[in-house]
C-alpha cells in the first residue's frame, strides 16, 4: 500500500463522524429529500446545522453529493481537520472519483498537508478544462514543500491554460521575487495585473521590482494607482515619496491626464413627440459617494457665443465662443474672471448659457481637470465636453465650487451610455442600457438636491463622462429607445445593474438591502440547472470554466467573470485594523451567510486579539484587501507555508453587487441574438417597458 492510500485508510470512514453526535435510529427520508433538507439549512444561514445533516447523510447513505457539502462547509467554517476526514472517507468509498479527489486535495491543502495534497493531484487524469487550476494546486502544494522549480514549471503551465491565468502569474512572479530575480519577475506580475487590473496585490509587486530593476519612471506611475485606489495605505505613500526624488520626467507627464483643446460638432437630440424632455443637473468630477470634491479653481471654454447670469438672472457677462473663462476661489469668495483679466464677484452661483442659433448645431462647453474614475486605481483628472449649460455653484459649507452640467434627459444619457458600457458590445445590449439609464435617471431626479444636484458623475450615480464619452452606436442607441423606461405597479424600477454577474443575479435582499419583488435571481449559465444547486457547486463554479452568458469575453476582460486575490495575512491585519478595529494576527475569514446565487452577505474575521463580523457585500467588498475585491461572490482559502498562515486565496466571480441587470451577460444575450426587450424581460421578469412621454 502506498503513502496515501495508507494515510486515507488510517483516516477511517467513522473517523469524519465523531464531532459528539448521536443520531436516532429511525427510518429515513430518500436521500434526495435529506439533501434538500439539508441545503435549505445552508440557505437559511445556518451553516453548522446543515454541516452536521450533511454529515449524517453521508454515515447512513454514503451519498458523494453529502460528503462534498459536507467537506466544503467545514473548510467555510474554518475545520480543515473535519474537511480532511470527511473527504478522506469519501475518497474511500470514491477513489476514481476526479469531483472527490479535487475536494480531498483543496482540504489537505487547507491544512497544510501537501505531500498528502500532491499525491492526489498527480494521480489526476489529464482534462483540457480543469488542467489550469490543478496546475496551480499542484503548484501551490509544491511550494509548501519547499519544491519551488516543480512549482515554477506548475504555474508556467498553468498561465498557458487560460484557467486563473491572474493567479498563476502572480504566484509565479512571487516565487522569483523571493528567488531576488527581479527582472523574471517583471513578465509575470505584469501579466497578472494586465489580466485583471483589479488584482491590486499583483500591481504592487509589479510596481516593487519595477523599482528594484531601476524603472523609476513606470514603477511610480503604477504606485500612484494603487494610491488612488488607497490613499492611506503606507507602504505605497512611503514608495510615492521615496520616487519622487528618482522618476526623470515630470511628475505632471507621469499622470494620465487628457488635455482637450478642440470641440466637437453635435448634433441637437430632438425628441419625438416635440415636447421639451426633463432636464437633469448633473455634479462633474464629485467623490465616490457622490458628495462634491474639494475644488478652488473651474476653467471653461463654450464653442459657441455665451451669457453668463448670476443666481437671481442677472447677466454678469458676454463672451465669444472658444474665449477661456475661469472661476476662482478667493478665500470664501467666488469670482468669475473674464480672459482680460477683469474680476467679478458673486454669491451663490452663476449659469453659462449659449446663445447662438445655429440650425442642426448643438453647443458644448469643455471644463478642464474633471475627476474621473473616483476612488478606483485608474482614476485620472481629465478634461471633459458637455453638452448644454455649465452652472458654477459655490458651497459655503464645504467652501468648494461644484460644476454642475445641465442637459435635457436623452442628451443626459448619450453621455452615459459609453461610459457604463463598451460600445462594440451588441446593439441590443446597448439599447437595453439605455433603457435602464432612463430609469433609472426618471427614478432619482433629486438623488443629490442637498448638493445643488440631481446626479453625480461616478458610480454613485451613473458614469457620465458628457460630449467626450459619447460614441455613434451608444447616441443610436439612445435615439432608437427614446423614451422607453422599465415600470413596476406604474412608477419607474430601481433599474441597477453590474459589469458582470458571475452567472447569476442575487437578490436585492441578500445583498443587504430591502427586498423588492422585481429584483429576484435569475441565471445567465448555460450549461448548470440553478435548480439543483448545492453548496459545494460553489467551489465548482468559481474554479473551473462554466459556459453562461455573462462568460462574454468581447471588449471586456475574462477577470469579470472569474477572478482570483491574494491577500497576505499582514496586509490584511492592517487593513482590519485601520478600517475596523487590532484584532491581531487574521486566523481565518469564515463566511456566515451566503444567499443561494453564491454572494456573502456576513463573514466573520478572526484574529488572535478577537473578531470583526462583516455584514452586506459592499462592507465586505470594501474590507479585505487594498482597494475593494470585484464582487462578495467568492470562496476563500488560507495558504500556511511552515505552518505559519501566509496569505488567502479569494476565488470570486462577477463584478458588482450582482443584482438585477448583467451588462455582460446582456452582451452575451445579444450576441447569441436577443433583443433588447427579451434581454430586459430576463433579468426583470415583473416590469414593463413603456413610454416616459406617451404621445
Amino acid at each position: 500500500m502506498n503513502y496515501l492510500s495508507s494515510k486515507i485508510t488510517s483516516v477511517g470512514l467513522n473517523l469524519c463522524f465523531t464531532a459528539g453526535m448521536v443520531f436516532a435510529q429511525t427510518v429515513q427520508p430518500p436521500v434526495e429529500e435529506q439533501l434538500t433538507k439539508a441545503t435549505e439549512l445552508y440557505f437559511a444561514h445556518k451553516p453548522q446545522e446543515a454541516l452536521q445533516a450533511y454529515l449524517q447523510i453521508s454515515k447512513e447513505t454514503k451519498n458523494k453529493q453529502s460528503f462534498l457539502n459536507a467537506s466544503f462547509i467545514a473548510l467555510e467554517q474554518n475545520n480543515p481537520r473535519l474537511a480532511v476526514d470527511t473527504a478522506a472517507a469519501a475518497y474511500q468509498l470514491y477513489p476514481q472519483d476526479r469531483e472527490v479527489i479535487e475536494a480531498a486535495a483543496e482540504a489537505y491543502l487547507a491544512d497544510g498537508q501537501y505531500a498528502t495534497a500532491e499525491k492526489l493531484l498527480s494521480q489526476l487524469s489529464p482534462d483540457p478544462k480543469r488542467d489550469g487550476f490543478t496546475y496551480i494546486n499542484l503548484a501551490r502544494a509544491q511550494i509548501g514543500l519547499g519544491e519551488t522549480n516543480l512549482a515554477k514549471y506548475n504555474l508556467r503551465l498553468a498561465a498557458r491554460s487560460q484557467t486563473h491565468t491572474a493567479l498563476a502569474n502572480y504566484l509565479l512572479g512571487r516565487i522569483l521575487e523571493d528567488e531576488k530575480k527581479y527582472e523574471e519577475a517583471l513578465e509575470p506580475f505584469k501579466q497578472a495585473s494586465t489580466y485583471d487590473h483589479q488584482f491590486i496585490e499583483a500591481k504592487k509587486h509589479y510596481a516593487s521590482v519595477l523599482e528594484k530593476t531601476g524603472n523609476f519612471n513606470e514603477a511610480y506611475r503604477q504606485y500612484r494607482m494603487l494610491y488612488s485606489a488607497d490613499k492611506k495605505n503606507g507602504a505605497v505613500n512611503q514608495a510615492l515619496q521615496r520616487l519622487r526624488a528618482k522618476i526623470t520626467r515630470p511628475e505632471k507627464e507621469l499622470s494620465s491626464h487628457k488635455p482637450l483643446r478642440e470641440h466637437t460638432l453635435v448634433k441637437p437630440v430632438i425628441p419625438l413627440t416635440g415636447k421639451p424632455v426633463q432636464e437633469i443637473k448633473i455634479g462633474l468630477g464629485v467623490r465616490s459617494n457622490g458628495k462634491p470634491a474639494e475644488r478652488k479653481e473651474v476653467v471653461f471654454i463654450p464653442s459657441h457665443d455665451f451669457i453668463i447670469q448670476n443666481a437671481q438672472g442677472k447677466t454678469l457677462a458676454q463672451g465669444k465662443a472658444k474665449q477661456i473663462w475661469k472661476v476662482e476661489l478667493f478665500g470664501k469668495t467666488p469670482q468669475l474672471i473674464a480672459p482680460d483679466g477683469k474680476k467679478t464677484g458673486f454669491t451663490g452661483s452663476i449659469l453659462v448659457s449659449p446663445t447662438s442659433r445655429t440650425e442642426g448645431e448643438g453647443h458644448t462647453i469643455l471644463v478642464k481637470h474633471i475627476l474621473s474614475g473616483a476612488g478606483m486605481t485608474w482614476a485620472s483628472m481629465d478634461d471633459k465636453e458637455y453638452r448644454g449649460k455649465l452652472q458654477i455653484l459655490h458651497n459655503t459649507q464645504l467652501n468648494t465650487l461644484i460644476p454642475i452640467n445641465i442637459v435635457n434627459l436623452e442628451e443626459y444619457l448619450q453621455g452615459v451610455i459609453s461610459s457604463e458600457m463598451p460600445t462594440l458590445f451588441p446593439m441590443d445590449a446597448l439599447r437595453a442600457q439605455a433603457v435602464l439609464a432612463r430609469t433609472y435617471a426618471s427614478k432619482h431626479l433629486g438623488k443629490h438636491r442637498a448638493y445643488g444636484y440631481d446626479v453625480c458623475d461616478t458610480q454613485n450615480c451613473q458614469v457620465y463622462g458628457g460630449v467626450s464619452a459619447e460614441s455613434e452606436r451608444a447616441n443610436a442607441a439612445v435615439e432608437s429607445t427614446m423614451g422607453k423606461i422599465l415600470q413596476y405597479q406604474n412608477k419607474p424600477i430601481e433599474s441597477v445593474f453590474s459589469a458582470n454577474c458571475g452567472g447569476i443575479t442575487q437578490s436585492s435582499k441578500d445583498a443587504g438591502w430591502s427586498e423588492t419583488p422585481y429584483l429576484q435571481p435569475v441565471s445567465d449559465y448555460q450549461d448548470f440547472d440553478f435548480t439543483t444547486l448545492q453548496p459545494y457547486h460553489f467551489r465548482e463554479l468559481l474554479q473551473y470554466p462554466h459556459q453562461a452568458y455573462s462568460q462574454y469575453n468581447k471588449q471586456v476582460s475574462l477577470a469579470a467573470f472569474r477572478w482570483t486575490r491574494v491577500v497576505d495575512e499582514p496586509e490584511l491585519r492592517e487593513i482590519i485594523k485601520q478600517r475596523k478595529k487590532d484584532i491581531g494576527k487574521i486566523t481565518a475569514l469564515i463566511p456566515l451567510k451566503r444567499g443561494r446565487s453564491g454572494y456573502v452577505s456576513q463573514l466573520r474575521v478572526k484574529g488572535t486579539k478577537g473578531e470583526v463580523i462583516l455584514n452586506k457585500e459592499n462592507v465586505i467588498r470594501n474590507n479585505l484587501s487594498l482597494g475593494m475585491l470585484r464582487s462578495s461572490y467568492f470562496i476563500v482559502e488560507p495558504h500556511y507555508e511552515k505552518r505559519q498562515l501566509k496569505y488567502f486565496v479569494f476565488y470570486g466571480g462577477g463584478w458588482g453587487h450582482g443584482v438585477g441587470f448583467d451588462q455582460t451577460g446582456a452582451a452575451g444575450r445579444a450576441e447569441a441574438g436577443q433583443d433588447y426587450k427579451t434581454i430586459l424581460k430576463h433579468y426583470f421578469p415583473l416590469a414593463e417597458l413603456t413610454d416616459a412621454f406617451p404621445r
